[in-house]
């Protein structure tokens, strides 16, 4: 069974338009050469304003930590992380399981592997 993970990044008030240049120049393209798994970047439009939410959707755990063992193993996404670390306050990470009723996110998978 599919499970989300939804991480909530609270940005330091004023510095979110250098995370968000931050992710456009060296985040996503680090993190964009991984197998596919995001479902979406959000930020808040009103109420937490500083804050970056992102929602990822993996096979089950062993995807899970198989994606993030990848991830944080390639040098180019450890330089991005390495500067964007000073620009958060705090980190929230959440793993969700679907409802069992509603519509259902999907995510091509790269390499003929279908859909998750």
């Amino acid at each position: 069974m599919a499970i989300y993970e939804m991480r909530t990044y609270c940005v330091v008030v004023g510095k979110m338009s250098e995370v968000i240049e931050l992710y456009k120049t060296l985040g996503w393209p680090a993190i964009a050469k991984h197998p596919p798994r995001l479902c979406g970047y959000f930020t808040g439009d009103v109420g937490a304003l500083n804050q970056l939410v992102h929602l990822w959707k993996f096979r089950d755990d062993e995807d899970r930590r198989t994606f993030w063992a990848r991830v944080f193993s390639d040098p180019e996404f450890l330089a991005f992380a390495g500067l964007l670390r000073p620009l958060l306050q705090q980190q929230e990470n959440k793993l969700l399981m679907a409802a069992p009723w509603g519509p259902s996110i999907q995510i091509a998978c790269a390499g003929g592997g279908g859909l998750i």
